[in-house]
């Protein structure tokens, strides 16, 4: 795997970036890597995110040229770990209000909408990461027939429970919030909840599949 580059993130953090694209084995790795870099001296943090690690370390006690250098030696040692994957079922109600984007993706994609929808709930999702916001999970495997570009004029509020696509990710929006992400669908999960343990419905590594509870036209 090609070497990552790793840089200073302010003065308290270092990112490590995988170079593109993003793929299982690679978010394997950094799971593994930030497992291991948790247990370092001084280090407070350690954030997986979509092809790189950011480790959060104590400005005062640290020595960030000695911890980068940690992280580079690290990295060529690092043995990618899968995580404990759960099987989770997410139910849509596609198109309609609750997908008003769906038509958009459909001819993008040179499809009708009925086959986005099928190739869209028939794909097995792997959770990269959990970012942007709580519960908020980057899904790796959209077929890349259905990678379509974020909206030009991002929406003011997304619904929570709205499933989008965005690039060649898709994801569900946990709560309501601006976003730009073509809306597809959306869910009656709750994908966070902070009376549950753990909050999150979803976790790195879980693997993810949508059914369909409805095609609105």
């Amino acid at each position: 795997m090609t070497e990552p580059r790793i840089y200073p993130f302010g003065d308290s953090a270092l990112v490590c970036e995988a170079p593109p694209p993003a793929t299982l084995a690679c978010q394997e790795r950094i799971w593994a890597l930030a497992q291991a870099a948790r247990e370092w001296a001084h280090v407070v943090e350690a954030v997986p995110g979509m092809n790189n690690l950011t480790i959060v370390f104590d400005p005062l006690r640290a020595d960030m040229e000695a911890l980068a250098r940690q992280l580079a030696q690290a990295w060529d040692r690092t043995v990618a770990v899968k995580a404990a994957a759960r099987k989770i079922e997410i139910p849509v109600r596609y198109g309609g209000e609750d997908g008003p984007d769906l038509h958009e993706v459909a001819q993008h994609a040179g499809l009708s909408a009925e086959e986005v929808v099928r190739r869209h709930s028939s794909a097995e999702y792997v959770v990269f990461f959990i970012g942007f916001q709580p519960g908020f999970a980057y899904l790796g495997g959209l077929d890349a027939s259905l990678h379509t570009p974020r909206r030009a004029v991002p929406r003011l509020e997304v619904p929570a429970g709205s499933v989008g696509i965005g690039g060649a990710q898709t994801g569900v929006y946990p709560a309501a919030s601006p976003g730009g992400w073509q809306l597809i669908g959306r869910t009656a999960s709750a994908l966070f909840d902070p009376a549950r343990n753990p909050p999150t419905l979803l976790q790195s590594g879980d693997r993810v599949r949508f059914s369909v509870v409805e095609v609105a036209p």
